[in-house]
């Protein structure tokens, strides 16, 4: 899950809260600089967009967090990318029937200070996640609420019972990070360290400028089999803090960086210059509306009238710098678990006239309007352009750039705020529930305070389907929202994540053992 980054979470993947819940990408491209000779050994030198803050992996959705977590910490499962099958990580058998979930883990592997992983290490990250207690985001979205597990070491098994049957459950676990028992005896070493059987470990931490990662010897079992033995990885990774995409183009572009995500009007000198990308679908531009009692933004004609009084077609050009595409579903980050959908055509309508009446009962009260730095001169082009037109229509906005951290802490935090642009990008629908209902902030996760019967109506019914065969029903609780304007997908694009001198898988988050140094 990805929180504000243009949250996977959310994200990941994970929760790409781009909130993810977005560090997105997928398959491959093409290039001069995807055509270089394997390399082993070297530097591979990686920018996010805002910093991690406290490195506990179980901690929060955020984007930052989200990838460097993938550095030093493992999933039980993994999701192949292509197909979208479960494949082995840790757990080298599984099933999932009913309410039941049983995991057989692998021999061998070993937290990075040795500790063997049993399956009451497993058992116990996810008893702490379940907790409520703990506050951990991921409680809802990657481990359905009410589950409870037992590990027996001696047969190497976890058995996950669940409060009622979770069609994804698996693709959850994917995303879930487990923690060493030193770091679950005392998480606060965690804040600035690494304590996972991941294939690097935290060498170096300087808040604000970058994070240095050590290659594990001996790491074998990584997403269906990787290891960290294959020629071409980097001994090192070094993760920059790199928050305007102007600045990680010319980074790259410099041979500074190897690997950066850059959309809007930068990522075009780096089309031009022939650079690697890993590309995937993801979700670009959505609108949000605080719900809370007091709010402007709580009355429901409000709400449909600050939609109906933007061209969102235009807002979609300008945000992706013409390379948008409408939105299909809210979990749209690949590999999909529900494919297909069309939510473009649930949108409300643009209506000045109406939308003009309707905003009169706010006139004089200026609203207040939150979107995330880290999207760029593209993000603000369109955030001003969505300000004009809502001037037009009567109504007084004020525009509040933020950054990551700050924006997080606006929406989960002070929560002051009408309306926000954050994206948070899953992999599947059943991961967006806890944003999309139930408790508000700082109860639970739902920051915007959402309360609609259609949507919960549908994904009662959904969690009664196994898997794909729910997946209208999950289409039909999201078109629920839309259409009420609760939110406001309005641009999908490619996000392309690009590399200089190295080429990586990105479904989702970078793949740490995906990634191969060239010469060139």
């Amino acid at each position: 899950m990805k929180l504000p980054n243009s949250t996977r979470a959310v994200g990941t993947a994970g929760i790409c809260v781009s909130l993810a819940l977005a560090g997105c990408g997928g398959g491959g491209g093409n290039g001069q600089q995807a055509q270089g000779q394997v390399v082993d050994g070297g530097t591979f030198t990686m920018a996010v967009g805002a910093d991690p803050g406290n490195l506990d992996p179980q901690s929060s959705a955020a984007t930052a967090l989200f990838t460097v977590s993938q550095l030093g910490y493992d999933t039980l499962v993994s999701v192949d990318p292509e197909s979208g099958e479960i494949r082995s990580q840790l757990a080298e058998k599984w099933t999932a029937q009913g309410a039941e979930v049983t995991l057989t883990l692998r021999k061998g592997v070993t937290c990075a200070d040795g500790t063997p992983v049993t399956a009451k290490m497993v058992s116990d990250n996810l008893g702490y996640v379940g907790d409520p207690e703990n506050k951990s985001p991921f409680l809802g979205t990657f481990l359905p609420v009410g589950a409870t597990a037992t590990g027996d070491d001696a047969t190497r098994t976890v058995t996950l019972k669940l409060a009622a049957p979770a069609p994804f459950v698996l693709n959850g676990l994917a995303s879930l990070p487990i923690v060493c028992p030193a770091g679950m005896a005392d998480r606060d070493t965690l804040a600035k360290g690494t304590s996972g059987t991941g294939p690097y470990t935290l060498t170096e931490a300087v808040p604000g400028d970058h994070y240095t990662y050590a290659i594990r010897e001996g790491y074998t079992w990584g997403p269906d089999g990787a290891t960290t033995a294959t020629p071409g990885m980097p001994d090192t990774v070094v993760v920059k803090i790199v928050e305007n995409p102007a600045t990680a183009a010319n980074l790259l572009l410099a041979g500074e960086l190897n690997s950066a995500q850059v959309t809007g009007p930068d990522a075009e000198r780096l089309e031009k210059a022939g650079l690697f990308a890993a590309r995937t679908t993801a979700v670009l531009g959505e609108q949000w509306y605080n719900q809370a009692q007091g709010r402007a933004t709580a009355d429901p004609a409000v709400r449909l009238a600050l939609t109906q009084a933007l061209d969102l077609t235009e807002l979609r050009t300008v945000l992706s710098a013409g390379k948008g595409t409408p939105p299909t579903a809210l979990a749209a980050l690949e590999p999909l678990a529900c494919p297909g959908g069309d939510l473009g055509s649930a949108l409300p309508a643009r209506d000045q006239a109406a939308a003009t009446e309707a905003l009169k009962k706010v006139a004089g009260r200026p609203l207040t309007f939150a979107y995330p730095t880290t999207g760029g001169s593209a993000v603000t082009a369109a955030a001003e352009l969505a300000v004009q037109q809502w001037k037009a229509a009567g109504v007084e906005v004020t525009a509040k750039p933020q950054s990551a951290d700050v924006l997080n802490q606006t929406l989960f935090g002070s929560g002051d705020w009408d309306i926000a642009w954050v994206s948070i990008n899953v992999n599947s629908p059943d991961q967006l529930v806890p944003f999309l209902s139930g408790p508000s902030v700082p109860n639970g996760t739902n920051f915007a305070g959402i309360s609609n019967s259609g949507y919960d109506e549908a994904v009662k019914k959904a969690n009664t389907l196994d898997g794909v065969a729910g997946c209208a029903s999950w289409l039909e609780a999201e078109t629920a929202l839309v259409r009420a304007a609760d939110v406001v997908p309005f641009a999908n694009q490619q996000v392309p994540t690009y590399g200089v001198k190295a080429r990586f898988a990105m479904p989702g988050q970078l793949v740490p053992t995906s990634i191969r140094m060239l010469d060139r």
